[in-house]
Order: structure tokens, then C-alpha cells, then sequence
């Protein structure tokens, strides 16, 4: 094996979060965009993680939030940018590529002598 392949740079640490990751996938679904409200109950946050966790990929340039009124009510819309799209999209693939490689070995049941190197013996 080559030094690195399992360094997984494409796993981009903005999106590489689980509040995040919901985010952005509630935001690539809906391509119209979402209302602050309904993505808070798409992913079960509060206002203030959810706020925190959109300001930080609005900083990447990711998302972008819009503010205006509906029904003369204050309202806030969520949605991801083509920019936010083409890199959700280079992550996943790297996602794939890390359960690819890890899927098959991680069912495989271990603990059995022969799943140890050769002259290795674990300790009682």
C-alpha cells in the first residue's frame, strides 16, 4: 500500500461534520432552497447550533442565506450555491471512496488466528 491512502484529503473539514453534513445534504435536495424553521426540523437543531453551523459554511462559500418576508412575516432561506454543490459533491465521492475500501473489510469477522500477521500470537 502507497504512504497516504488512508489520509482521505478530499473529506473537506467544513462539511466533514454531522450537523453539517445534514445540512448540506437537506440543502442539496431542495433545490429551491429551505426555510431557516423547516431545515432546523429537517435536522434537529436549535436555532443557535443551526445558526452556527450555517454561518460556517456560508464563510466557505457554500451556502448563502437570504433574508426576506413571506406573508408579510420575517423569514430566512436557506440554500447551497453552485460552488457549495461542486464541493458537497468531490466530498462524497471521496466518501465513497473511504466505504469502498473500508466496507468490505469492516464485515469481515475478526479475531481469528489466521486474521493475524504470520509469527504474530496477541497476548492472553
Amino acid at each position: 500500500m502507497q504512504d497516504g491512502c488512508f489520509a482521505y484529503e478530499g473529506l473537506d473539514r467544513a462539511l466533514h461534520e454531522k450537523a453539517r453534513l445534514g445540512i448540506m445534504t437537506a440543502l442539496v435536495t431542495h433545490s429551491q432552497g429551505v426555510t431557516f424553521g423547516e431545515l432546523k426540523r429537517l435536522c434537529a437543531l436549535t436555532d443557535g447550533n443551526l445558526s452556527r453551523h450555517l454561518e460556517v459554511l456560508r464563510e466557505t462559500g457554500a451556502v448563502e442565506i437570504l433574508k426576506g418576508r413571506h406573508n408579510r412575516r420575517p423569514q430566512t432561506l436557506c440554500r447551497v450555491t453552485p460552488d457549495g454543490r461542486r464541493s458537497f459533491t468531490a466530498y462524497l465521492e471521496e466518501l465513497k471512496r473511504v466505504v469502498r475500501k473500508a466496507l468490505p473489510k469492516a464485515v469481515r469477522k475478526a479475531g481469528r488466528a489466521k486474521d493475524f500477521p504470520a509469527g504474530f500470537r496477541p497476548a492472553p
